[in-house]
Order: structure tokens, then sequence, then C-alpha cells
């Protein structure tokens, strides 16, 4: 019979005996482990502290210095105080959204540097109109030395913190020390020595876990070394929620926020007015050419799974021959069936276009999970356990598994493709919104991803 008074007196007299006959023989005594950039001048140089008490006044101080010289501030005129005020905005509100971003997995922050502060300064730009005087020559000075700032010092920054982290090679763990490369490394023994780590990721359900694997993970906790549990790690590392550990989600903790919820509504329907008519001419062009590309309608409408399950129209750009009969879904990216003109508007996404009015009716959002047709959809809830979860949020124009993935081919990806989604449905909020919408820039600009 357990007996855990027994366990935990032993746990003590082995800690306290052990700890005793160690430093009778004169052998160093590991009593603390720590965790990596824990400590204070790591965590100021590497952390948001140094943004705050360096970067900030720099980006304040450079460019009216070398606008106007180094005593600016004993006569500051009143344009030049705004527009101080409105470059300190922008810059903390930068530096705040890519904080939130990085926490995303196979988020370079480096690498939107450039269309964030540059989206960032446009909008402080354009408020600015609407005073009576501003420095405009300051403020795009404060925007270039905000971009050399951000750009340097994440570029640094994510070459030192590439996260380190150790296994213990138990359980479902084990397969990770045998695919994964240098940030992960296996824990032959129940010790970290010198090694400074992010975390410790164990199978905290195995029951190889023994009571010295177990006082072990306890004492790193205590010492602020966090003990992650598989599914943790790999979902952080991959992005993707895996089927399985969806029967040990309790369903109902992964609800979208409605207030966050009505909110996007709100942006989607004041985003979908302003690109409409921005939008119509290419609109209008790619209509033109597909009239006169192939016979058959400019537009393509088809049924749709939408949010909670309810069926709806969808419109496209036609980017098939009409004549031509198929399955419903796209075999490939060398499908006969594809038009020329077809090709280059999926290419560059053009054919999602007309995907505006369904955002403006309320069928759609800019983004979120790609609808699938009903033919799928009805074929996908029989076969795999879950589906029918991604249709608490409403689909979107774009979405996490075709910035991660691709526009892969609907049946032979739709398992990674799930995964996605239920990543995107975990973690619903603004910022991986804005990692999403920015990464369907780099999208359209490339095509990388295109069917």
């Amino acid at each position: 019979m357990f007996n855990k008074h027994k366990v935990f007196e032993q746990m003590e007299r082995s800690a306290w005996g052990g700890s005793e006959s160690v430093v009778s023989s004169g052998k160093a005594f590991d009593t603390r482990y720590e965790r990596r950039h824990s400590r204070w001048y790591e965590q100021c140089l590497m952390g948001m502290p140094f943004h705050f008490v360096v970067g900030l006044p720099t980006v304040l101080m450079v460019p009216p210095a070398m606008m106007h010289g180094g005593d600016f501030w004993r006569d500051m005129a009143p344009g030049l105080a705004t527009t101080l005020w409105a470059l300190g905005t922008a810059f903390l509100v930068t530096l705040f959204i890519l904080h939130r971003m990085t926490r995303f997995p196979g988020t370079q922050a480096s690498v939107y540097v450039v269309p964030l502060v540059s989206v960032v300064f446009a909008a402080t730009w354009m408020l600015l109109l609407g005073t009576q005087r501003f420095d405009e020559g300051v403020l795009w000075s404060g925007y270039a030395a905000s971009l050399l700032w951000f750009f340097l010092g994440y570029a640094g920054v994510q070459r030192f913190r590439r996260p380190r982290f150790a296994v213990v090679p138990l359980g479902d763990a084990r397969h990770l020390v045998e695919t994964e490369g240098d940030e992960l490394y296996r824990l032959d023994v129940p010790r970290l020595g010198a090694q400074r780590i992010d975390g410790i990721v164990a199978d905290l359900r195995s029951d190889a876990l023994n009571h010295e694997w177990m006082r072990f993970l306890t004492k790193c906790t205590l010492n602020g070394i966090p003990v992650y549990q598989i599914k943790q790690i790999d979902e952080s590392r991959t992005g993707r929620v895996r089927l399985e550990h969806l029967a040990d989600t309790e369903l109902t903790s992964l609800l979208p926020s409605p207030l966050y919820s009505a909110c996007k509504r709100g942006m989607d329907l004041c985003g979908a007015l302003l690109l409409l008519p921005l939008l119509a001419p290419i609109m209008l062009t790619t209509a033109w050419a597909i009239r006169h590309d192939s016979p058959g309608p400019a537009l393509f409408v088809q049924w749709r799974m939408g949010h909670r399950g309810m069926p709806f129209r969808i419109y496209k750009f036609r980017s098939m021959y009409s004549d031509r009969d198929g399955k419903g879904f796209t075999s490939g990216e060398d499908d006969p069936r594809i038009t020329p003109v077809g090709k280059i508007i999926r290419q560059y996404r053009l054919d999602e276009l007309p995907q505006l009015f369904n955002v403006l009716k309320g069928d759609m959002s800019f983004i979120g999970p790609r609808p699938e047709s009903m033919d799928l959809s009805q074929w996908y809830e029989q076969d795999v356990p879950f589906f029918s979860y991604r249709h608490v949020v409403k689909p979107g124009i774009s979405g996490w598994a075709q910035v991660e993935q691709g526009y892969a081919a609907e049946v032979d990806g739709m398992t990674v493709k799930l995964q996605y989604d239920f990543y995107y449905i975990k973690h619903f909020s603004l910022w991986l919104d804005v990692l999403i919408l920015l990464r369907t820039l780099k999208t359209v600009t490339t095509g990388f991803g295109a069917r």
C-alpha cells in the first residue's frame, strides 16, 4: 500500500543525508539551478527595460538634435513637442506589438520590423495631418531611427535567445531528442550541473517518472526553471495542436473571446469598406482578363461551410475552365482545369478579392480558418475527429494554416491544416491576427504556397 508519509520521510532523509555526505567528503554540492538569461543584467540588456531606458530616449533625442541642434529642448516649438509625443507613442506601440508577436512559433521579429514600423508611422503621420502643425522632418527621421533600432535590437537578441530545453527521455518525450537539433539536449541523469536552460520538457503522464526524476523536476520549478508537458512545447515549437492532444483538453476552454470577436467584426467591416474602393481598379482589371482568357463568368460562386456550421455562398474570381468537370477541390498546381490567367491570380491571391463582399455580409473575416466546400466538410466530419470544431470562429480570407503551410491540396494536407487551425482557435487574439496579416502580405508579394 502506498504510504505518502513514508515517501516524504525518505525524500527528506535522503535530501539532508545526501547533502551532509557530500559536504563531508569535500565535494561541491549542487544546491541551485539557474535559468538562462535570468540574471538582472541579462534581463535588462535582452528584455523590455533596455528598449525603454536606451531605445526610447535615443529615438526621441537624436532626430530633433540633428534637425534643430543639441539645445532644441530649451525653446521647443509647439509643433515639435507634438511630434515628439507622437514619435514616442509610435515607438512604444511598435515595441508592444513586436513583443507580443514574438510569442508565436517561427516568428522572426526582425523580418516584420520594416512592415510593422512603416504601418505604425504611416498611421501616426495621417493622424498628425489633422493637427495645425507638426515637424514632418523629425517624424520621418524618427521613423528611420526606429527602423534601425528595432532591426538591430531584435536581430541581435534573437541570435542569442534561441530557446534551449533539456528533455527527460521517458515516455512520449523520447522521440524529441531523436529527431531534433541543438536546441534540445537529452538528460541521461536527473541533474543539470552547470547547464543553464530555458526549461525542461517531460511526459508528466509517463509511469517511467520515478521519485528521483520527480524530485529533480520539483527542484527545477522551485529555482524558476519551468517544466513543460510535452504537448505544450510541441505546440509552441510547431504552431500546431495535434488532434490527439485535443482529447486531453477541455473544449470549453478553447472558446474564442466574445469581446475580441465583436471587436474583430468591427475591424473587418471598417477594413472592407476602406479596401473596396482602393482595390476596385484591380478587381475590374482581373474580371476583364478572366472574361477574355476563357469563356464563362468572371465570378465563381460556391457553397462553403461557415461559422457554427452554417452554409454560405463564397465569391471568388474564376480561375478554372467553366466547361471542364472534375473534383470539388484543386488536385494540385498542375490541375489541367486551371486557366492561364487563373495560374497568375492564384499565385498572387487575386482570386480571393471578391471575398471582401463576404466580409461585408458577415459570412467571413479577414483572418480565420479557410472555409471548405460542403461536400468536403461533410466527408471530413465523418472521418476526422473534432473537424467541426474549426467552425467555432468565422472562416477567413487568410489564416494561420495558409501562411505556415501554404495552400496544400485539400485531401492530402487536411490533417496538418486542421492542426494549424486548432492552434489559431486556441490562441485567438489580435496579436496572432496581426502576425498573420503581415505574413499574408509577404505571401501575396512572393507567391508562397500557390496552388
